[in-house]
């Protein structure tokens, strides 16, 4: 089984992560943020992989610090499940669309960490989530990842909408990234070597 644990504890946050690439069965999210969890549940359901989430942040400031930190862990935890990366397909791509909003997300593990994403938002908060920090999760979670990760909203109006598109879009491109390719011998790379 492709699975990997891990804690990270700072004067800020304390953060546990678990995943498993192979069996959705659990999928349990708790940050202290509700509309984060919304889409981390999101995230892990559409990426078909098991997902458990504890998070206790210094909310009493903001939701910053929860959020970059759980991006940064899961970021950790996903490349250690990966391991040598044999056989996975290591691209993968998505068009979802969320009623008016249509959102794209495309990522290699490539071990090359890189974001791209330029997206604003009208509402700049939903709940006590900072609109803003969806650029902070993502980037740190492709730069602990090392996953190059291009996120995009195509079109769209409400910011619910538009970031619910993006970690939809996020989760079922890495479940196409991270599936066992029987046609692929040892890692998907002319390099003979992803790091």
């Amino acid at each position: 089984m492709r699975q990997a644990s891990k804690q990270r504890k700072t004067n800020e946050t304390t953060i546990e992560v678990s995943c498993n690439l192979d069996d959705s069965t659990e999928v349990n999210i708790k940050t202290g943020v509700g509309f984060f969890d919304h889409m981390l549940e999101l995230f892990a359901r559409h990426g078909r992989i098991g997902l458990t989430v504890r998070a206790q942040g210094d909310l009493h400031i903001d939701s910053h610090h929860t959020v970059e930190d759980v991006g940064i862990v899961l970021g950790q935890v996903l490349k250690e499940a990966l391991g040598n990366k044999q056989q996975i397909n290591r691209y993968g791509h998505a068009y979802v669309p969320m009623d008016e909003t249509l959102g794209f997300v495309a990522i290699d593990i490539s071990g090359r960490p890189y974001l791209v994403f330029n997206e604003t938002f009208s509402n700049q908060q939903l709940g006590n989530f900072d609109t803003e920090l969806v650029k902070e999760f993502l980037q740190a979670f492709a730069f602990q990842s090392g996953i190059t990760l291009h996120a995009k909203i195509i079109h769209g109006e409400n910011t619910h909408h538009k970031i619910e598109a993006i970690f939809k879009a996020l989760g079922r491109s890495l479940a196409d990234a991270v599936s066992i390719n029987p046609a692929i011998k040892g890692v998907n790379s002319t390099k003979g070597l992803i790091e």
